[in-house]
């Protein structure tokens, strides 16, 4: 299990995933105020070992991972889902992973093939904007992560659409 502090992308600020226990499992770089919304994940040494950015042409909102350097996977939102959100992280070949449930509020799924592979909660920590990741074992662990981190910098970034464009509303 790893857990996650939520809302520190709004700033850009660096952040670290942790294992239950407390020891750093990863370093997050957040580069959040770059055009491109980029985040490097690091291991414990400083060494980068993956990270997502958002792809600025895209008919939906889009995010590229990369681990070790190589195109990992692509997040996006689908199109038409009714009632919650939902996004695909497409990976090569078949077997993609689907997030379900309530994104916003970190009460979702991963899904790959109709199989749960990760489930995150905050319901685990009493600690405000704390959410954990549990990943099952066999999956591809830095890539869940990595797409976790990639919803999150959607979310983040389609706030700061809203609170602009209500912005502007009130502004006439």
């Amino acid at each position: 299990m790893y857990v996650i502090r939520e809302k520190l992308f709004d700033i850009g600020d660096d952040f670290d995933i942790t294992d239950e226990s407390g020891r750093k499992v990863y370093h997050v770089d957040g580069k959040v105020l770059t055009l491109r919304d980029r985040l490097v994940i690091e291991d414990p040494d400083g060494n980068e070992v993956a990270s997502v950015h958002r792809k600025l042409i895209a008919l939906r909102r889009s995010y590229a991972i990369e681990i070790g350097g190589e195109k990992a996977a692509t997040m996006r939102k689908n199109l038409f889902t009714p009632f919650r959100d939902r996004y695909t992280i497409d990976i090569p070949g078949p077997d993609d992973l689907e997030m379900r449930g309530d994104l916003l509020d970190h009460e979702y799924t991963v899904e790959q093939g109709g199989v749960e592979v990760a489930s995150v909660s905050k319901k685990w920590f009493r600690i405000r904007d704390t959410y954990a990741v549990k990943v099952a074992d066999g999956a591809d662990h830095l890539l869940i992560l990595a797409s976790v981190l990639a919803l999150d910098l959607a979310q983040s970034r389609a706030e700061q659409e809203r609170e602009e464009k209500e912005r502007k509303e009130k502004e006439g």
